[in-house]
């Protein structure tokens, strides 16, 4: 084995591994995972933004602590390690860090030239250039998942809460609370039927519309203006973003906490579970609302699933879990046929992002692994991203239009820790020329070994028919 570490002032390492069967070894099952607490918000209430100089997520399979006591709304504690990313020249690896003892980042989107961040605290912030631009807060605390839409920001709270946000047109500084959820009038409007109440925990009724656990996953169909929200109450439920009304809700869609949905193609929907499953759903249309309909149970194992990702340009769907593998299925002539597993965590996977050819995948490890997409179903692990100092809980990657080429695009990978800090990297989608980067950054360098490393173990596998 040969390797090709890259350090740079922030303390960031960028591993370069080559292995003659491109595995890392079957990882240990972890014996252990730490349970997050389950409190209760209050009531939010929105904050008028201000401009300075940036699931294991289920009850079973977390890393959490308690909710931050960090309250307050001025000044910001966050640290901006910035040195990196004024002095940027283009080079691969670690270029920025942001590190704050606010709360731990659980969520965060790249949006334009925007970063958002979610933490265990009250507050949500937009960030430019790693530095805050703005900020929203809400007495939940704990933003589990965050999404864009056009001018319109949501998340998913512990609360069990599904709020909106919306962003100034003539001041985009100014992010105000704009609804949630269902609407109160929709709920309202639902509760007076008994028929429309469920058993929740407890063995108390509650009205179905409404999450009554964390809404742990949201994901977004933006042709259709369909919002999907996945919770620790085992159901699945679908909003139409124009007017917050709840299409359709799935009940007891998994036997335990949904973890990750992603709106995927060709009319499905995929959500994992910490009850080791990830099922399709397909998407209908009747006249007045849209069903959805189990069709292929595609995984069922022990191990809890903790992230999905779809690549629409393969159409592939990944699937990371606690056992620290990364399952992958293919869609082809109404199929979807399982390519195989890609092995290089040592503990449980909790995130995922595809982009292009690449696949990047967060773990309690630590790292994140950068797999490369080749011919067929082959994947290669290209590198390994090292630098944080606990469990790397969600990434979000927009291309950098400012050092992209037709020859080779490149990525700027944001990754959010538990270690309270967002880390900022980017990654070229083929192997850096080794000459570009060897002028202060390139630490450490051994021989390449010149046979390409291949990640997959192929298993045979059923395939998932769909009409």
């Amino acid at each position: 084995m040969s390797s090709i570490k890259m350090r740079n002032d922030e303390g960031g390492t960028m591993v370069m591994e080559q292995q003659a069967n491109g595995l890392h070894g079957r990882p240990n099952n972890m014996n252990k995972l730490f349970a997050m607490n389950n409190d209760r918000g209050e009531e939010e209430e929105s904050s008028s933004s201000r401009k300075s100089n940036a699931s294991m997520s289920s009850p079973r399979y977390s890393f959490g602590t308690e909710n931050s006591p960090w309250n307050q709304s001025c000044p910001s504690p966050w640290i901006v390690s910035s040195t990196a990313l004024e002095n940027d020249l283009g080079q691969n690896g670690l270029i920025g860090s942001i590190l704050k003892e606010e709360g731990h980042i659980y969520s965060l989107v790249a949006a334009g030239d925007m970063l958002i961040t979610g933490t265990d605290s009250k507050h949500i912030r937009v960030w430019k250039n790693l530095k805050e631009f703005s900020s929203f807060k809400t007495k939940s605390g704990l933003v589990k998942a965050i999404i864009v839409f056009g001018d319109r920001i949501f998340t998913g709270h512990q609360d069990g809460k599904i709020r909106c946000w919306k962003i100034s047109a003539s001041n985009t500084g100014v992010i105000k609370r704009h609804g949630s959820f269902p609407s109160l009038t929709d709920y309202i409007k639902s509760s007076v039927k008994p028929k429309n109440y469920i058993e929740g925990r407890r063995k108390r009724s509650v009205v179905k519309i409404k999450h009554f656990d964390a809404v742990s996953c949201l994901s977004l169909n933006e042709e259709l203006g369909l919002l999907y929200s996945g919770s620790w109450d085992k159901t699945l439920k679908v909003w139409r973003i124009s007017n917050s009304k709840c299409l359709e809700s799935i009940d007891d869609a998994h036997d335990d906490a949904i973890n990750s949905v992603v709106a995927g193609f060709e009319n499905l929907v995929f959500t994992g579970s910490a009850d080791g499953t990830v099922k399709a759903w397909k998407r209908e249309f009747l006249e007045k609302e849209t069903k959805h309909s189990m069709i292929h149970l595609l995984l069922k194992q022990e191990n809890a699933v903790t992230a999905l990702a779809v690549s629409r340009d393969s159409e592939t769907l990944y699937c990371g879990s606690s056992d620290g593998l990364v399952n992958f299925w293919e869609y082809g002539s109404q199929t979807l046929s399982h390519g195989g597993a890609l092995r290089g965590h040592k503990m449980a996977v909790l995130c995922l992002a595809t982009v292009g050819s690449l696949v990047f995948s967060g773990s309690a490890d630590k790292s994140i692994c950068v797999w490369r997409r080749e011919d067929g179903s082959v994947h290669m692990c290209a590198s390994v991203l090292s630098g944080h100092s606990g469990p790397v809980k969600c990434l979000a990657v927009e291309e950098d239009h400012g050092t992209s080429s037709n020859a080779n695009r490149k990525w700027i990978v944001y990754s959010g820790s538990l270690d309270k800090s967002v880390k900022v990297w980017r990654v070229p989608e083929h192997a850096p020329d080794l000459k570009e980067i060897h002028h202060g950054f390139l630490t450490e360098y051994e021989s390449a070994n010149d046979d390409k490393e291949r990640a997959n173990e192929k298993k045979p596998k059923p395939k998932a028919m769909f009409s």
